[in-house]
């Protein structure tokens, strides 16, 4: 999914912080976006390749673009808004939390074209490239997470849940994502990508480096998954482990391990 056209002007980083008031303004060390723009005019924030030390966003028809986030608070960029893209940042080595690089929470939500390095296990740790989940939160609709490199990642490339995975609120669905064209090295957990309660997912076109034991995980009323066409490292022995709860609608190679 591509942004529809973008707002004419790209507020450089200096605008944001001081003249895009209350657009987007420093919280604690943070950058917080809290203004949006129009199905036809999304806001755009450029940072020109400048570093900030994390990012929030809390707005709708927003374009995050081109910022640097270096050992940034964990999660690097938080994404809580509808019709979001996150694209051409640079995020290494999310500290503290949970150590996750990028958290999002909304529909129409685009990643695209990040690069995620160096998320740490460290203590009690469980750090994702990506994640989502859906509870006290709301539950991720129409979500693209294309072109992205996941390079050193302790814990997964992905971890979803939907609000009915049994730690979640109950409220909603979590359904359609399209995961294409990523990088994806995992260095610790059981599998690259996780998908809990999230319906009709895509997995096309990724590379899934060395390390996990399979590749991609459908539990928990996972259904109506289409996986092709990724490239799996010959040291993971399984492309897709599944449950029997996930197997409706499931479209792909034969499933040979549990998620």
């Amino acid at each position: 999914m591509r942004a529809p056209t973008a707002f004419p002007v790209l507020l450089a980083v200096a605008a944001v912080l001081t003249a895009a008031a209350p657009a987007a303004h420093a919280a604690g060390s943070r950058l917080h976006i809290t203004a949006g723009g129009t199905p036809n005019h999304p806001r755009v924030y450029s940072g020109g390749g400048k570093h900030v030390p994390g990012i929030d966003v809390d707005a709708d028809w927003v374009v995050v673009e081109g910022f640097i986030l270096d050992r940034p608070s964990a999660p690097g960029v938080e994404i809580r808004g509808n019709h979001v893209t996150l694209r051409d940042t640079t995020i290494t080595a999310p500290q503290g939390g949970d150590g996750d690089g990028i958290r999002f929470f909304g529909d129409y939500i685009a990643i695209q074209h990040n690069r995620i390095s160096r998320t740490s296990n460290r203590g009690d740790a469980h750090a994702d490239c990506m994640q989502t989940f859906s509870s006290d939160s709301p539950p991720s609709n129409h979500v693209r997470i294309e072109g992205n490199r996941c390079e050193k990642i302790d814990n997964m490339c992905l971890m979803a849940e939907g609000p009915n995975d049994g730690e979640g609120d109950g409220k909603g669905h979590t359904t359609d994502f399209l995961i294409k064209d990523n990088f994806c090295e995992t260095l610790v957990a059981s599998q690259t990508l996780m998908f809990e309660d999230v319906q009709r997912a895509t997995i096309t076109g990724n590379t899934f480096a060395a390390g996990p034991d399979h590749a991609i995980g459908l539990a928990i009323h996972s259904t109506g998954a289409r996986v092709e066409g990724n490239r799996v490292d010959p040291s993971i022995p399984c492309e897709v482990g599944i449950d029997d709860s996930s197997r409706e609608g499931y479209s792909g190679p034969e499933p040979a391990c549990a998620p």
